[in-house]
């Protein structure tokens, strides 16, 4: 009997099993009903249609501010980092691209790839925006024996070893076994809310798909490259009335990416359901995406065999903080420190916008297990990513050696990110981070994030040797002008002796405090208050810079009556990361002198410090866009 594939995928509608291809898949009405959602979450300026480029001319500012080894794209204005992948020689940087203007809209993929995630070479616009809408947040992985049949067969002179069948082929084989064996293959396989004859109808729509049912080669060897398959983006297509998810796949490497003659494989008839993350899970030999219902504040997890087809498996959320919007969602498999060897724990990350506690965009993330259909909290505790307001929209690298979990994120927020002072561009990416769960002191696994390799860019230190800082002194130095620097710091407060020295604004046990600062009067802080064992970060006293949004001062807790703390700083043109104790707590900034910052202070209040490490290095630039402007 043949089986129709328009029936079958209504009967997994009907079973809660959202796919894409050809059909569009609707919740809560017809399949061309999309539910009463808003518009897409950045209702800004810049969305607005401009039928011509907008020149901008260059300013000062944008050379002032321009980062030496953070990515900022060579023109426009640049979001969320997508399609993070490794691709066995290069980690290719796709992100949010309006090449208009200093403006969001007009939404493309920008392109970049480097050999060792600092040295950045520009590449063309991998995505376009197009008639069927803007190109949304999305990720790359790479379907190494092109189990989605979507690239053309390789030829070689004799087939090797280890075949990998495509879904399709695999379906097609037990359709028409008749043994327990095959049977059981199909219960395993067939993972999520199907049951019974579902699953046979689910492995007959792959088995007819069109395109699916190509003959593909055998696999190569296993080195990359080459392979049978190759680089795949998986991303949103949005409108004002529709958001859906887009397949497309690249036949040079990733430099460029063609859209799947299918699209959209995956529609549920909403306009606020963006920002796919798919990544393979071995145990149950499937594609998983996370994405989120965004105005609903759900994570939606979906599983296919070949990317095209999607079951759903299921939510998670409403939970932690959900302001008013969830987007780009990342789940990832992250070592935990200081355990049995192996250990691991899935950490989901979710961005919200607006809605932080700093104000406007921030990212939190969740501690727990993964099966392979549902994400389940350890506990109820959730936490931020950064105790800054400038890092968002995180995406994990795919591929990454060793299996490590390095990402990067947007080091910009909503509320201010068209207004900064510089023009030409606007948009920075942070340095890439590396990321491990490590227990608190009160026993809780939280994420400990630091720079990724950044030693490789240090230059000579600075000499700036200090041991001991008495009550009420300070150090300076002098730093390079238009360099990146980053200052190495452990130290202590000793305890608090001499009660004849003033409290006043100075601490009741004394504070540490590093100054950025330059002659005409300007200032930015980090500092250490030994009392409430907490730390600071000032930037209120720059400039170059005014915004009702752009919060001056953060704070972190450290650890709970320890006066010794651990920082390590890099400044950066108009960027700061500061990630203390080992990257236990990290701030994120945007900051804007109006000139720039030319000395280096330590001081303490009324207690003196122990200086167990102090180490100042200029760091080489990497990103050069002199030529490009």
């Amino acid at each position: 009997m043949t089986v129709n594939r328009r029936m079958v995928l209504g009967s997994f509608l009907a079973a809660g099993a959202f796919m894409g291809g050809k059909v569009r898949a609707a919740e809560g009405g017809g399949s061309n009903a999309a539910p009463a959602q808003p518009n897409n979450a950045h209702a800004e300026p810049g969305n607005a249609t401009a039928p011509v480029p907008q020149h901008v001319h260059e300013t000062v500012a944008d050379q002032q501010y321009r980062p030496k080894i953070h990515f900022s794209p060579p023109k426009g204005f640049m979001n969320d980092p997508n399609g993070l992948i490794f691709d066995g020689r290069y980690y290719h940087l796709y992100y949010q691209h309006n090449p208009f203007g200093p403006y969001a809209g007009h939404v493309h993929w920008g392109h970049a790839v480097s050999t060792d995630l600092y040295t950045w070479q520009d590449l063309p616009i991998a995505i376009h925006e197009t008639e069927a809408g803007e190109a949304y947040s999305g990720c790359a992985i790479l379907d190494r024996d092109n189990r989605s049949g979507l690239f053309p067969a390789r030829t070689q002179d004799k087939p090797q070893p280890g075949s990998v069948e495509t879904a399709a082929q695999k379906a097609a084989r037990l359709l028409e076994g008749k043994g327990e064996q095959d049977q059981r293959e199909i219960d395993r396989l067939a993972v999520g809310p199907l049951q019974g004859h579902q699953k046979s109808e689910y492995l007959a729509a792959l088995r007819d798909d069109p395109v699916a049912g190509k003959d593909v080669p055998v696999p190569m060897a296993p080195a990359l490259p080459p392979m049978a398959g190759g680089l795949v983006a998986i991303y949103t297509r949005a409108t004002p009335q529709r958001q859906t998810q887009y397949l497309a796949w690249s036949p040079d490497g990733g430099q460029t990416l063609k859209d799947y003659e299918g699209n959209p494989v995956l529609d549920i008839g909403h306009n606020s359901f963006r920002d796919p993350k798919v990544f393979w899970h071995g145990p149950t030999e499937k594609w998983v995406m996370v994405v989120v219902r965004s105005r609903e504040h759900k994570v939606s997890f979906y599983g296919s065999f070949d990317l095209k087809h999607w079951m759903h498996l299921s939510d998670f959320g409403p939970s932690g903080i959900t302001g008013v919007d969830y987007e780009c969602p990342a789940l990832a498999e992250v070592e935990v420190e200081g355990e049995a060897p192996g250990e691991k724990r899935w950490v989901l990350f979710v961005s919200i916008n607006p809605g932080g506690p700093q104000g406007g965009s921030i990212t939190q993330y969740f501690v727990g297990q993964f099966d392979g259909e549902r994400f389940i909290p350890d506990d109820t505790i959730v936490d931020l990513t950064d105790f800054g307001k400038d890092s968002y929209a995180l995406q994990t690298y795919e591929n990454m050696p060793g299996k490590q979990t390095v990402y990067i994120a947007w080091l910009d927020n909503w509320q201010y990110c068209e207004e900064l002072p510089n023009k030409s561009w606007r948009g920075i990416m942070t340095l890439p981070r590396k990321v491990v769960l490590r227990r608190d002191t009160a026993g809780w696994l939280r994420i400990a994030q630091n720079p990724y390799k950044l030693e490789a860019l240090r230059k000579a230190a600075i000499p700036f040797p200090l041991s001991r800082l008495e009550a009420q002194s300070s150090r300076q130095v002098a730093i390079p002008a238009g360099e990146a620097i980053e200052l190495v710091l452990d130290a202590a407060l000793e305890e608090r002796h001499n009660s004849n020295l003033p409290d006043g604004e100075q601490g009741r046990a004394g504070r540490f405090v590093v100054v950025f600062s330059n002659r005409q009067g300007e200032s930015l802080s980090i500092g250490f208050d030994g009392f409430s064992c907490q730390l600071w970060l000032d930037r209120s006293n720059l400039h170059g810079f005014s915004h009702p949004f752009f919060t001056g001062t953060f704070s972190s807790a450290l650890v709970p009556g320890s006066r010794r703390f651990k920082l390590r700083i890099v400044l950066d043109a108009s960027t700061l990361e500061v990630f203390a104790n080992e990257g236990m707590s990290v701030g994120t900034a945007l900051i804007y002198p109006a000139n720039p910052l030319e000395t280096l202070s330590v001081q303490v209040t009324n207690a003196a410090a122990v200086i167990h490490k102090l180490e100042l290095y200029p760091l080489r630039q990497t990103v050069s866009r002199l030529e490009q402007n």
